[in-house]
């Protein structure tokens, strides 16, 4: 098979004298440069948009995740009964399940309260007592007085204070308002996802269609598998220290074993987070030698969650380097505190998935199923 000709020399781009002088090597790296740095003031742009609009952005989010949810639910049920009660009975359901959770919590919190009570301010001196006692030697009056220049800072900032919890409450106000937000997106995602999905599609060019169609198809893969793999590590991870902190008597093993739930929704850090409260309230309640056990629970639960859980259960949607992820995690919390470090795995996720389903060729049909779906 003949090799097609080069090219004649008039054919390829002349450089002058002074291009001439410059390095192959640092003239690509120039042309890489400027590309890079169009895209990081596109990226930056898009950034600072959203930010101008968090908290719908993050009804949306909140929205598509209880959609990747109930929506395999909602399909189960409308094989029995109509496609609206369907959505309705699963939304209402899961709706009871985390209320019924939250009472459970605030049940277990009230019977315990006056156990707790006794239970803290016995760790509080046992702690006191070791902290007068060799390697530290504090003074003995040194938590006394701690504790007159808390109440002296308090009483001098009583304005600042009340003005805190004012703006606390307003900023629950705009928590509900985006949970409500989310709950009404999710809704109509649940519903009529396809539909919606249809009506974009043809809003695009015909040329753009097919491709517009294949990624958003691997990135809604790639987000509904995150989003059933984090569900399933956290539960595994919630129902473990409940089962642990309750076998070694630590107190509000079920709130603790919430927090770990709630916790493990942000990659490598959550969890020790969550297991480091549960050990401060272990050494405060059963002493130094249980708050050691938890510690080493913190251990335990990291080598399974690491080794075990993430690799079976996330491996299929989530194909990502533990420094990858450390990176998102720790860059979402800089630049969007919480929120950030929840959203910043399943994005980058989600952009890697969209590349590889592009650099890999289209296909499919332009007019394909709702990611949703």
């Amino acid at each position: 098979m003949s090799t097609p000709p080069d090219p004649p020399a008039s054919a390829l781009p002349r450089l002058n004298d002074a291009e001439s002088r410059v390095p192959g090597v640092l003239r690509t790296a120039a042309a890489y440069a400027w590309r890079l740095i169009a895209v990081g003031i596109v990226v930056r742009v898009g950034f600072s948009v959203l930010g101008q609009f968090h908290r719908i952005a993050v009804a949306v989010f909140l929205g598509l995740v209880v959609t990747a949810v109930l929506r395999p639910v909602a399909g189960l049920l409308a094989r029995f009964m109509p496609r609206p009660l369907a959505v309705a009975t699963a939304l209402i359901g899961g709706i009871l399940l985390v209320l019924g959770a939250l009472a459970l919590v605030g049940e277990t919190v009230a019977d315990q309260r006056t156990g707790l009570e006794k239970e803290f301010v016995a760790g509080i001196d046992r702690i006191e007592r070791r902290l007068e006692e060799p390697p530290f030697r504090l003074p003995a009056d040194a938590f006394d007085d701690l504790q007159s220049r808390v109440g002296k800072l308090l009483s001098d900032h009583r304005s600042t204070v009340i003005s805190t919890a004012v703006s606390g409450a307003s900023r629950l106000v705009e928590v509900l308002t985006v949970l409500a937000l989310a709950l009404f997106c999710a809704v109509f995602f649940t519903h009529s996802g396809d539909k919606q999905w249809q009506w974009l599609c043809d809003q695009l060019p015909d040329r753009a269609r097919q491709r517009f169609a294949v990624g958003a198809g691997a990135a809604w893969r790639t987000f509904t598998g995150y989003t059933h793999g984090i569900l399933l590590v956290a539960a595994t991870n919630a129902v473990l220290v409940g089962i642990a902190l309750f076998a070694l008597g630590v107190p509000l093993a079920v709130p603790l074993a919430l927090l770990e739930f709630l916790a493990a929704f942000i990659p490598l850090i959550g969890s020790p987070i969550a297991l480091a409260v549960a050990a401060v309230v272990a050494l405060a309640s059963k002493g130094p030698l249980i708050a050691l056990v938890v510690v080493a629970l913190i251990v335990v639960i990291g080598q399974i969650e690491g080794h075990l859980l993430h690799p079976i259960v996330m491996s299929w949607a989530v194909r990502l380097h533990p420094v990858v992820i450390a990176l998102a995690v720790v860059g979402g919390a800089v630049a969007a505190g919480v929120i950030g470090a929840v959203v910043a795995v399943p994005l980058v996720a989600v952009v890697w998935s969209v590349y590889q389903a592009l650099r890999g060729g289209t296909g499919g049909p332009a007019r394909g199923a709702a990611p949703a779906d």
